[in-house]
């Protein structure tokens, strides 16, 4: 059991990730898949994560299943606060990590592991090792998480706006202490049943809540200094990455492609216009006019930064992907 005792200026900082991370999310989803608990909730996932772990691109995704353990508690610097924005600027974080930090992280991990020479080169900080575990990265989060990515950040929204509900009816105390059966809070300690034990402080710079339905049967913490809590609690994950698509209804209101640049925008990533064109596979030219019908519509934002211009999803545009996954 791990129990956090929160800081007055803990309880004042507490707020909800605003996306998923991609690089943390591929990284819990990898390892959670892999037991049958989140596998039996999650089924057309667990299928993709069964087809990374066989056939053509095993070889591709072999690193990650070998150098991650199966289940427990992962190495900290593997699920980087930094690198929200893309699983490219994620895997940059990872590589950041103080070779000091990468090392006691992985003795920790591989303290009930067998030593292999590739485990032994990755506690070592092997460059080699690191892009071997990069390009398994991608490979994976391309074959199980880019189909349903979409889905995915909208469930996150869910999550948060029924918090958000439930702390505006319910006040602190009833948001953290209806976050999961696993962590009880008895003012200002929250007691987690995570996959380590201790005392903490919190370090002052607030309470970082993550509902995801890939983080495996138990909590998640991570405390950094000079960093908020990161909290990762397990949620349901609904029904649009569960009910396999029969009839679009997106695609029968807006058309196909103006569909696909809708969800295109609840990726990961920045998305520019030259972004969406090649997500789509349509010109830019193209890419412009069903950005500039969406943006009338009030579905988008537009904003211009330095040279480029960059799209962004309304709440209107949210909820209408919301509904349109939920009727198919």
């Amino acid at each position: 059991m791990l129990r956090l005792r929160l800081r007055p200026a803990d309880l004042g900082r507490i707020r909800f990730a605003d996306r998923l991370h991609p690089v943390g999310t591929a990284l819990l989803a990898s390892q959670a898949l892999r037991g049958p608990t989140v596998a039996a909730y999650a089924p057309a996932l667990a299928d993709r994560a069964a087809e990374a772990a066989g056939g053509e691109v095993r070889a591709a995704t072999a690193a990650l299943r070998h150098l991650l353990p199966a289940r427990g508690r992962l190495p900290d610097f593997l699920t980087p606060f930094d690198g929200l924005e893309s699983l490219e600027a994620g895997l940059d974080a990872i590589r950041s990590a103080p070779i000091r930090r990468i090392r006691a992280d992985l003795a920790a991990a591989y303290a009930h592991l067998p030593a292999t020479p590739l485990r032994r080169r990755f506690a070592a900080a092997d460059p080699e090792v690191f892009d071997l575990l990069a390009q398994a990265i991608r490979t994976w989060f391309d074959t199980v998480l880019a189909p349903h990515w979409a889905y995915l950040t909208l469930a996150h929204r869910h999550q948060v706006d029924t918090a958000a509900q439930r702390f505006a009816s319910t006040g602190l105390d009833g948001l953290l202490g209806g976050l999961h059966p696993l962590i009880r809070w008895r003012a200002p300690v929250l007691d987690i049943d995570t996959w380590w034990s201790g005392d903490l402080t919190g370090t002052g710079y607030g309470l970082i809540l993550v509902p995801s339905p890939l983080a495996g049967t138990r909590p998640r913490v991570l405390v950094e200094p000079d960093r908020p809590v990161l909290l990762v609690y397990p949620v349901a994950i609904g029904s649009p990455v569960t009910v396999a698509p029969q009839v679009d209804p997106l695609v029968r209101l807006l058309g196909r492609t103006r569909a696909a640049v809708l969800r295109g925008l609840a990726g990961p990533g920045e998305h520019t216009t030259t972004a969406l064109a090649r997500a789509t596979g349509i010109s830019l030219a193209s890419a412009s006019e069903h950005a500039t019908a969406l943006r009338a519509a009030g579905l988008l934002t537009t904003v211009r930064v330095g040279g480029t211009v960059r799209h962004r999803l309304t709440s209107l545009g949210t909820h209408l992907l919301g509904a349109a996954a939920q009727g198919r």
